[in-house]
């Protein structure tokens, strides 16, 4: 009895002897987060969460504090700040990533996916692993995705019901070749932006439409400076959910362990709860007064047989490495 009752007393010991260690392993600090989204929309609410399992996760010492609406600059200047370690962390489209790992460009390439789940399976494996591995050179990491949902084109014109409808108007997009050349393609006039500026753009018919997904639309009030909004389906958007390499290293092993494990925690969620906006938006921005119009499964194919130089145009660019992995995976996902 005695010698059990001293190996129990020797095991309390040693948890609280890690206890310690693992309290002493984490620090006091403060992370600063940027997206480009308003306050009410689905990146905003996985950011909330994310900070709160931070906070939960390390008793309190280390707060997440958000920025968003580009507080702290474009996705451009925030990426420019997380890489010279100005910035901890920032949520923001892969397509800006494309101009500091071209390949990055391959997850914007039109009409690859029909659904969420084929999204999700592309950028969790081995492909996103590969791209995310080479962002690790440029002084970002990757923590994990969240949603954003497939891209439509809104526009103060008419409504799309083909690609030739495209033809003539004037229509934001992410500064991203693949996005250019997309609408090129359908002989629109495509003027590369930061998203920071779309709305007063909008406002003052500097050009005539965007491109976003349903819940950034509606969160945005695009309906009050567009009136038509048209279910292209053209491209399924995510965020990846960046930190600067500089910041990283600073942590324990510890703490990479826990921010590393909020993020994948509030992935799951925001993904959950993106999806239930996005259905929800459509019938909210008919009520804000918007004309609402789906293309035709037949035409959806025309245009996405239009864009396929594109495709081949851009891969001729990327390393084959990359474009070899992308054409497997696109394979692997598209069964699902």
């Amino acid at each position: 009895m005695k010698i059990k009752l001293m190996k129990f007393v020797a095991i309390l010991g040693l948890v609280a002897a890690n206890t310690v260690a693992l309290a002493q392993d984490i620090q006091e600090r403060t992370i600063k987060i940027g997206h480009l989204n308003n306050t009410d929309h689905p990146t905003s609410m996985g950011v909330k969460k994310f900070a709160e399992l931070v906070t939960s996760k390390s008793g309190g010492k280390i707060k997440v504090n958000e920025f968003a609406n580009s507080q702290l600059g474009n996705e451009l200047q925030q990426q420019s700040a997380l890489m010279g370690g100005v910035q901890e962390m920032l949520v923001a489209s892969t397509t800006s990533l494309a101009g500091i790992v071209k390949e990055f460009g391959l997850l914007d390439f039109p009409f690859l996916f029909s659904n969420a789940r084929q999204a999700d399976a592309m950028v969790d494996g081995p492909l996103g692993k590969m791209l995310n591995s080479r962002l690790n050179d440029k002084g970002i990491v990757v923590l994990g995705f969240f949603d954003l949902g497939f891209r439509n084109v809104t526009n103060s014109k008419r409504p799309i019901t083909k690609g030739e409808d495209l033809e003539g108007l004037k229509l934001r997009v992410i500064p991203n070749p693949v996005f250019i050349e997309t609408f090129k393609t359908f002989k629109a006039n495509p003027v590369p932006m930061p998203f920071a500026e779309l709305y007063g753009a909008l406002e003052n018919k500097a050009v005539d439409g965007q491109e976003n997904p349903y819940a950034v639309i509606l969160s945005s009030k695009f309906f009050e400076v567009n009136k038509y909004v048209s279910e292209t389906n053209h491209v399924y958007a995510t965020n990846p959910i960046q930190i600067s390499k500089r910041f990283w290293e600073k942590l324990s092993t510890t703490e990479q362990k826990l921010i590393q494990d909020a993020a994948t925690e509030a992935q799951n969620y925001q993904r959950i709860v993106s999806r239930e906006v996005s259905s929800k938006a459509v019938s909210e921005l008919k009520a804000k007064g918007m004309l609402f119009n789906e293309i035709s499964p037949s035409e959806q194919a025309r245009m996405r047989s239009a864009v396929a130089p594109v495709h081949e145009k851009l891969a001729a660019s990327y390393d084959p490495t990359v474009v070899k992995l992308f054409t497997s995976e696109l394979a692997r996902v598209s069964k699902n």
